[in-house]
């Protein structure tokens, strides 16, 4: 193991990274102080979980959580935690882990804090699809999400092509996805006045992102789907900290620069629209969750691990405060993480404002 900065010069102390190498010749290298905001914000979801396993009508202690979890709970406690309350949190977990990666992935390629699915209207174009299937089909759950998931997919595929020219950059990235997410706000606004009370209704509950009544068969597809994409990412994770300094420099580096970032992209829209599909459109949480992860690790680069544990342990927090912090009323997650993302924009706008940036 051999200790080196930030700049690749040995220097055995101080604020260091550390370069693993391998017998093979493989090398890794680990940030000491964004490791270790890695496994604390993971013991941090994976502690709200099991809170708010025990959350509910029927209460159950923190320690019967984790026994009943290793099957030595009663036939009472196993039928509440394995097949009622388990698969809301894991659904939780996942969708918050994508959401926080695939806001990582679009604020790196786009080079701007503010280029996340959220304003980008990927969110919205994922909610255009639901739409479409609950006002037009009066689809079934299964069906609604399978429009979420072509409707968000439809919508990267139009930003990427409307923002192409000799390839896609940040600037243009941001500027094309607020035009498409206005057009796609106003054709959900359309859908809705066409709708019936019944479907209308339905809509905005599914509008406003939520948990409940999550169960195994939204978990199993959006696992799938995140042990597939989330190790395509951090592998491709180099290149993407190269493209940051900017397209020549990575070029130079022989980082293959659209095919990276059109890979990112596709895994990034995949993500977004699927955790969407999963549980609505939850907001704010892509926006945040990367930058946040960015002042905990205080380390330049896209902080995809970061990232992708703060969404979750985010997603797991807002929904336990849902849950407790209303008394009998128990709040929508989106609910919260729009409130809590609303401030976090404000406060955003303001930094970089004064930071001249805006």
């Amino acid at each position: 193991m051999k200790t080196i900065n930030r700049a690749g010069k040995n220097t055995g102390v101080g604020k260091t990274a550390r370069v693993v190498r391998t017998p093979g010749g493989l090398s890794v290298r680990l940030d000491a102080r964004a490791f270790t905001v890695v496994v604390l914000l993971l013991a941090a979801a994976l502690a709200a979980s099991v809170v708010l396993i025990g959350t509910g009508d029927f209460p159950i202690p923190a320690a019967d959580v984790l026994r009943t979890l290793v099957g030595e709970g009663n036939a009472g406690q196993e039928f509440i935690v394995n097949e009622l309350r388990l698969p809301r949190v894991l659904v939780g977990l996942l969708v918050g882990a994508s959401l926080g990666l695939g806001g990582a992935l679009f604020q790196s390629i786009s080079r701007n804090p503010l280029g996340s699915p959220d304003v980008l209207g990927l969110g919205q174009g994922a909610t255009a699809g639901a739409l479409t299937v609950i006002v037009l089909f009066s689809g079934s759950a299964d069906q609604v999400a399978l429009g979420a998931l072509a409707g968000g997919l439809a919508t990267g595929f139009a930003i990427y092509v409307l923002a192409w020219k000799r390839g896609v950059h940040g600037y243009r990235l941001v500027l094309v996805g607020i035009g498409v997410s206005a057009i796609v706000t106003a054709v959900n606004g359309y859908l809705l006045t066409k709708s019936d009370i019944v479907d209308a209704a339905r809509a905005v509950v599914w509008m406003t992102g939520s948990l409940d009544g999550r169960d195994w068969a939204q978990v199993w597809p959006l696992l799938a789907l995140c042990a597939v994409l989330v190790p395509l990412v951090l592998v491709n994770g180099r290149g993407l900290r190269m493209m940051e300094m900017g397209d020549d420099v990575a070029y130079a580096l022989g980082v293959r620069v659209e095919r990276v970032r059109l890979l990112l992209m596709i895994a990034a829209v995949l993500l977004t629209a699927s955790a969407t599909a999963a549980a609505g459109p939850v907001s704010f949480v892509a926006l945040t969750a990367p930058q946040l992860a960015r002042r905990l690790t205080r380390s330049p680069g896209p902080n995809l691990p970061a990232s992708l544990c703060m969404g979750a342990a985010l997603l797991v927090v807002a929904d336990l405060a849902s849950q407790r912090a209303f008394g009998a009323e128990q709040l929508p997650v989106g609910v919260v993480t729009g409130v809590l993302g609303g401030v976090y924009l404000l406060w955003l706008l303001v930094t970089e404002r004064k930071a001249g940036r805006i």
